[in-house]
């Protein structure tokens, strides 16, 4: 009289609710039922094989290899120019599109025989495989494969209600069919994380972002080192947003929905999204965001772009483009997952390039074997991650390294710099700095760079003496080496060189004046300690021997110092010598003594300080006797007290 259907799914890749509403039943993705009624078990057999045909997902589909955006030719355009942009993008061929249709597609392999018989000037139409070769989202691997041996092409246009949205090439169904076994977290897992690193709040503020990118036909992503470090488990609320599309426009559409303000730079296709001011209160299906209470103040929003070297380590030149290509521009795989933020994706793991694998063995490695060719910068960038992370070089991108450290030569110094400061920023420097040493590149900045057990030692000492005695209660650490330790941890690193080597590091990394004084300080204190080792040095003779010497100077000559006996009169001269004065001053010759202003007061100032300094004179009255003897001996040898 009736079947009784009852279905179950152990994967998202078969929605049996949808198979039985094709037989007037219900449910959802993992289980569902229908009562059939009029139809033989024949029937109902037929029946449901053609609809499992229509509503079984193949397990992997084009949408989840290919890329998003796409850089076309039309068939107009010459060889020369697909061929120029072929080295400009780094691809192996072009859909060919005219009025929005596939036409064609144009490989290396057609662009380089039309070169090599002088056929640069030709149009693409005329060297193009013909035809409207393209797979949809949807297609399964299977029917790829099919396009790709029909057409004997490794690119294929990847098209959508009638427009071309993206690309899949051979490659990457190379990198699909060579992932590891262990499958990447899922969406579910990724969101869980998000929450616990980031807050539900900050969660929220995403999906509300990625809903927002949808509606204005944008897709965005979280990238870089909040992705690496959410995996890793480490705390970082520092949020990068790239869109393929216009990151600007959306930062200014959620400032108009929500509040806050935009900062952005159209050049460069930069937005902040200043979290601040009057904000419109923000309820979601998913929850709701307290602005006062939200952990973060900006959101940061850049277009997604590629880049483009003109020759090697020159600044790059930038394009829009789509998110696989701008994951593609960045230094190491560890550095190019990617979330996606879109409502049907969120949380989804983006891994072009092998970066979760990386990830979990604890490698640094470059995307290419040009990748220090097109920025020598990086290899100071791959140490710094190495030591923080407690992870390793692979050993092809230690060879690289090997291999490009002339081109720091010819690396502009602010560059250099800016990547040095970022490592004397960390935690532990020293490591770092070892490992630089190690590889070379400490030598390649500068031959008398040593990153050593003696410089390790320093920086150690340096972080505990500062807040411990003698220097401790003389002043805050602050007070000694300002904000940040970085210029100390410099001098250290630099204290070994000579005058006219130091000279020419600090000028050519451009080092800013006030550490570039620090840094001349400690390499000309280095005659002064010799001096300090002196016996039956006079206090008044320490003093002035130290007295011109900043105290992060001193500091650090007290840090470098092995003579025992030195490292004491630095003490001497911090707790003691150095608050010494004479009661007379300036007024007071001028008032009680009639002594014009002139050079003379140095002379007289000096001397009472050094007679206080070394017990020779204690009260008001000795000091004025002294201050009357030397105006005398300046008149009988000058003739008057004005010299």
């Amino acid at each position: 009289d009736f079947v009784q259907m009852v279905a179950r799914s152990r994967t998202e890749d078969i929605h049996v609710g949808r198979v039985a509403e094709e037989f007037g039943g219900g449910g959802h993705a993992r289980a569902a039922a229908a009562l059939i009624r009029g139809l033989t078990l024949q029937d109902i057999r037929e029946r449901l094989l053609r609809a499992l045909e229509h509503h079984v997902r193949p397990p992997i589909t084009v949408r989840q290899i290919m890329s998003f955006g796409v850089h076309t030719v039309s068939p107009q355009t010459t060889v020369a120019e697909v061929a120029e942009a072929m080295v400009r993008y780094g691809h192996e061929g072009f859909p060919v599109v005219e009025e929005g249709r596939v036409v064609g597609v144009v490989t290396r392999r057609e662009i380089d025989k039309a070169l090599h018989h002088r056929l640069g000037r030709k149009r693409v139409e005329e060297i193009m495989i013909k035809g409207p070769i393209a797979v949809r989202p949807g297609d399964s691997l299977e029917t790829l494969q099919a396009v790709m041996m029909e057409h004997g092409v490794g690119q294929v246009p990847v098209v959508e209600n009638g427009q071309v949205i993206g690309i899949v090439t051979r490659t990457d169904l190379l990198k699909l069919w060579s992932r590891p076994r262990q499958p990447p977290p899922s969406a579910q897992h990724t969101v869980r994380l998000m929450e616990e690193a980031l807050s539900p709040q900050v969660v929220t503020l995403l999906r509300e972002v990625g809903r927002r990118a949808r509606e204005m036909g944008f897709s965005v992503y979280a990238v870089g080192g909040v992705v690496r470090d959410l995996l890793l488990g480490i705390p970082n609320l520092d949020l990068d947003l790239v869109v393929e599309g216009d990151a600007i426009a959306l930062a200014r559409a959620l400032a108009r929905a929500h509040g806050g303000r935009v900062r952005s730079h159209r050049r460069f296709g930069t937005a902040k999204w200043i979290l601040e001011g009057p904000m419109t209160p923000l309820h979601t299906d998913q929850g709701e965001v307290d602005w006062a209470a939200l952990p973060i103040r900006h959101l940061d929003f850049v277009t997604a772009r590629t880049e483009f070297y003109e020759h090697p380590t020159a600044l790059p030149q930038v394009e829009r483009s789509s998110i696989r290509q701008d994951l593609h521009r960045r230094d190491f795989t560890i550095n190019t997952l990617a979330i996606a933020l879109a409502p049907e994706r969120f949380g989804e793991l983006l891994d072009f390039y092998g970066g979760h694998q990386d990830l979990r063995r604890g490698l640094i490695r470059v995307l290419h074997s040009l990748s220090f060719v097109e920025d020598p910068t990086r290899m100071l960038r791959a140490v710094r991650l190495e030591q923080r992370l407690g992870f390793r070089i692979e050993e092809r991108t230690a060879e690289l390294i090997e291999n490009a450290l002339d081109l720091l030569r010819r690396t502009t110094g602010e560059r250099i710099r800016h990547e040095l400061y970022l490592i004397l920023e960390e935690a532990e420097p020293e490591k770092a700095l070892m490992r630089l040493d190690e590889l070379g590149i400490l030598r390649a900045l500068s031959p008398g760079l040593r990153g050593d057990a003696w410089l390790a030692e320093r920086c150690r000492a340096l972080r505990q003496s500062v807040r411990e005695e003698p220097w401790a209660s003389l002043a805050a650490p602050e007070a000694i080496c300002g904000a940040s330790l970085a210029p100390c941890y410099l001098a250290l690193l630099t204290c070994r060189l000579g005058p006219e080597e130091l000279d020419r590091f600090v000028e050519r990394l451009r080092i800013v004046r006030d550490d570039r004084r620090l840094l001349k300080e400690l390499v000309d204190l280095r005659p002064t300690l010799a001096q300090l080792r002196e016996n039956h040095l006079k206090p008044s003779q320490i003093y002035d021997l130290l007295a011109p010497f900043s105290p992060r100077a001193r500091f650090l000559a007290w840090l470098v110092e092995e003579s025992w006996l030195v490292r004491q009169r630095l003490e001497l001269f911090e707790r003691r010598l150095r608050h010494v004065q004479p009661a007379i001053d300036g007024e007071y010759l001028r008032r009680e003594l009639q002594v014009e202003p002139g050079p003379i007061y140095r002379r007289i100032l000096h001397r009472l300080r050094a007679a206080r300094l070394d017990g020779e004179v204690h009260t008001l009255e000795e000091e004025r006797a002294l201050a009357l003897q030397i105006i005398q001996e300046s008149k009988a040898q000058h003739g008057g007290p004005h010299d």
